[in-house]
């Protein structure tokens, strides 16, 4: 068995031009990723690998999802993640080693619905710090393109924030 969790990046700001790679989290952000972390920690989600896309955004997100759900693995980035399409998501998901049971991909719409869709079946909006969870029952990752995976549900961050 193998679980595949989707996270968009939080919330970005938008005050300062900068080029679409280089944007911050604005406040709403922060504290959705932070949030995000806790409810992966409390939940028992804690994957053993996480890869995100090489933008500010998405490398802040992880940050402080990685603080707030004490997150002691090792996290990747990938240009592959960066608004590259679900070919190349789906690429860099397959090639994970097989001794990874939980892995956590952080990146950006549409690809990350597109994603889900294509996993699954199903259609889901992907909010910003939208997390969907994804099991499927297989032995390797190179498999999941072949078995349809079992959403086994989507967190949304104003669901949560209190």
């Amino acid at each position: 068995m193998k679980t595949l969790m989707v996270l968009r990046h939080a919330k970005s700001s938008w005050n300062k031009p900068v080029a679409d790679d280089q944007r911050p989290l604005n406040k709403r952000g922060k504290a959705a990723a932070t949030r995000m972390g806790e409810v992966i920690r409390e939940r028992g989600l804690m994957p053993d690998l996480i890869i995100t896309s090489t933008a500010k955004r998405a490398r802040s997100t992880v940050k402080r999802l990685v603080e707030s759900s004490g997150y002691r693995g090792e996290s990747l980035e990938s240009m592959c993640l960066y608004l590259e399409g679900v070919p190349q998501h789906l690429a860099t998901i397959m090639a994970v080693d097989d001794a990874v049971d939980c892995l956590l991909v952080v990146g950006h719409n549409p690809d990350l619905e597109s994603l889900v869709m294509e996993l699954t079946g199903k259609h889901e909006v992907m909010s910003t710090a939208t997390l969907a969870v994804i099991d499927f029952v297989v032995d390797s990752w190179a498999d999941i393109i072949r078995r349809r995976g079992r959403l086994r549900f989507i967190l949304k961050p104003r669901e949560l924030m209190e």
